[in-house]
């Protein structure tokens, strides 16, 4: 298979990025077949892949305490701190929130984006 070709059924070279820009609390990618996907940065750590995260979605959902007292941390925004290539099939990423072992495949953005991209969709519709 050709460099730059990731495995694909149908023999057609994925589409990559073209350009990645942080616009305030989401990231816009612009990909090389045309589509722009905007997803915030909160879906993006909240679909963190890392194994850490991965185990803590799997746990049932504990009862939300009666009064919760946030650190300074939780209280601010979200925000990337930086964000950076794995090869040329990810991007690790780094949050205020000191979280940084989430390495995002380019096939789990896209993914991410159609999935933002339909339910910002169905809004609209309603």
């Amino acid at each position: 298979m050709p460099v730059g070709w990731i495995g694909r059924a149908d023999s057609m070279p994925a589409p990559t990025p073209r350009l990645l820009k942080n616009q305030g609390n989401a990231l816009v990618i612009e990909w090389t077949d045309g589509l722009t996907h905007r997803l915030p940065w909160r879906t993006l750590r909240n679909a963190c892949p890392c194994a850490s995260c991965r185990v803590e979605r799997a746990k049932p959902p504990q009862p939300k305490p009666l009064f919760s007292v946030l650190s300074p941390a939780e209280a601010q925004p979200l925000a990337p701190v930086s964000m950076k290539p794995v090869g040329n099939y990810a991007y690790g990423i780094a949050f205020n929130d000191g979280h940084s072992s989430g390495i995002y495949s380019l096939d789990l953005l896209r993914e991410l984006g159609e999935k933002t991209a339909t339910e910002d969709q169905t809004l609209r519709e309603k």
